[in-house]
């Protein structure tokens, strides 16, 4: 392993460079350098330090050569703490709008509840009681997501020489199914709620918008002026979960409700940011739940139920899957079919009616 040295323009320094060749890029930085005349001791200790550094590198660099072809990992290619590995990946392979990986290295740092892990106690049983403890704590598929991104993590340090076996091999990702279904508001409670005053207005108003657009708590809250444009939801609402822009067309009802909140908010020839001018989420819900009992419904509504009222209402129409997944700013039909959907049976007199009966059984024709 040949180590190039070159001078500064000034002549005050030497940096010191790896030569792989001549060709583009074969001759990276090693990052060191050393003063040509030190000036005082500091700048002494610097430069023997500086070349201690260079011959680790080319020890290292040397080992690493000489390792390829063969099952060898020289032991500076590791990480000892686990948890820097994991948050390595973390930085290397996020995407936007994809949240899971990030949040289950949160998770995995709040189950261990230390600061350093070392690989070797990632086991198979490790693995486990974590997958349990994601499960404990969540429910829907929200610790499969989580546990399955460990996955990721685990499977690319066995790639990487840190396990000879996997440990996750045989611990797959489990979903939690909530015990109890959300409720969703029918198109009658749709009116009753219309036809109920509430004891925030703000709210009041933002959450039948919710309900006649399919948005989430969170597109409400931060819903602008600017993100409106002639009667259109822009694409600049990105929805959380997907990082998906959608375009959505308005319902007269939520048109309505937009001309009100505008002319509340106009203060001369100017207009609020946002649109609706609402609580914490926490107060928004007390507010709805106090809403919902005076309007006579008796049911556990909270804000999400808004987005799977609007999914049901739409289904119960015969609006096919991939257009209500459009309107709610999903990619695929999955979250529509699996998260925002109920079987609900037809009448049963109506539905077996439709099976023929013997010209003898005239009293039973339509």
């Amino acid at each position: 392993m040949n180590i190039l040295k070159r001078s500064n323009r000034k002549g005050d320094k030497i940096t010191f460079y790896y030569d792989f060749g001549r060709g583009a890029g074969q001759r990276p930085s090693t990052g060191v350098f050393i003063y040509t005349r030190p000036k005082d001791q500091i700048q002494k200790n610097h430069n023997k330090e500086a070349l201690a550094l260079l011959e680790i590198k080319k020890s290292q660099l040397t080992i690493e050569q000489q390792a390829i072809g063969s099952a060898f990992i020289p032991s500076h290619k590791f990480k000892s703490n686990f948890l820097e590995y994991f948050d390595e990946y973390v930085k290397q392979n996020s995407r936007k709008g994809n949240r899971h990986l990030k949040n289950s290295l949160g998770q995995f740092k709040l189950f261990i509840n230390v600061d350093y892990i070392s690989p070797t106690d990632i086991t198979e049983n490790f693995c486990k009681r974590f997958r349990q403890y994601l499960l404990d704590k969540y429910t829907g598929e929200t610790p499969g997501n989580y546990y399955s991104r460990f996955k990721w993590v685990v499977n690319a340090a066995t790639s990487d020489g840190y396990f000879q076996k996997n440990p996750t091999a045989g611990v797959f990702s489990k979903s939690n199914p909530s015990v109890r279904l959300k409720d969703n508001l029918e198109a009658s409670e749709y009116l009753q709620m219309l036809n109920t005053p509430c004891t925030n207005e703000e709210v009041r108003a933002a959450f039948i918008f919710s309900c006649y657009t399919g948005l989430r708590w969170v597109d409400v809250k931060k819903l602008e002026w600017k993100d409106i444009q002639d009667g259109v939801l822009t694409t600049r609402i990105i929805q959380a979960k997907t990082g998906q822009p959608v375009t959505l067309t308005l319902h007269g009802i939520a048109k309505e409700i937009l001309h009100k909140q505008r002319a509340k908010w106009e203060v001369g020839n100017k207009t609020a940011k946002y649109v609706f001018q609402l609580p914490t989420a926490n107060g928004a819900n007390k507010v709805l739940n106090q809403w919902i009992n005076v309007a006579g419904i008796e049911k556990y509504i909270t804000w999400s139920c808004a987005r799977l009222s609007f999914s049901i209402l739409l289904q119960d129409k015969n609006v096919d899957d991939a257009t209500v997944a459009y309107l709610m700013g999903h990619t695929t039909t999955q979250q529509v079919r699996k998260t925002y959907k109920r079987h609900r049976p037809k009448n049963q007199l109506e539905t077996i009616n439709h099976l023929p009966v013997p010209l003898q059984y005239p009293q039973f024709l339509n």
